[in-house]
């Protein structure tokens, strides 16, 4: 069955595009769901449109994303922590700390879930962070972790 997406599904595409899944598929998830219609002669030509307004506004947050990137790259965002005597953290410095940390020191904000923190920050010193605020777009944020 051919349908349309009205909306992304991770694994199968982006809005507006027209699809071959299986009937089951389709008639038991996507179209209940509210993320796919039939596709008939009609709802091709809005799909058409659906795709052209989605490049605009990828092309529109890609370029916001290299902008962002463009200031946050050359600069050093400090967060404060408390720490031990051999430079342990007590706690330790997430991403949303991170995100804050940028918020406060740059006024750019940044979502929290774009920074790609495998695992809390648990010591002093100069980290590197990867930020991954597109699909195009990723670029390393340094990160220094200086005592209270």
């Amino acid at each position: 069955m051919q349908v349309i997406l009205r909306s992304d599904v991770p694994e199968l595409g982006k809005r507006g595009d027209i699809l071959d899944v299986s009937d089951g598929y389709a008639r038991n998830y996507l179209v209940p769901k509210g993320l796919a219609m039939k596709a008939t002669s009609g709802a091709t030509a809005q799909a058409a449109s659906m795709r052209r307004a989605r490049d605009l506004r990828d092309a529109q947050d890609r370029s916001a994303a290299e902008t962002l990137a463009t200031t946050l790259v050359p600069k050093v965002i400090t967060v404060t922590a408390r720490a031990g005597a051999e430079g342990r953290l007590f706690g330790s410095v997430t991403a949303v700390d991170i995100a804050a940390a940028i918020e406060e020191q740059t006024g750019a904000q940044i979502d929290r879930r774009k920074l790609v923190l495998a695992e809390p920050v648990k010591s002093l010193g100069t980290h590197v962070v990867p930020a991954k605020l597109h699909a195009d777009v990723e670029f390393p944020v340094t990160v220094e972790v200086v005592a209270e």
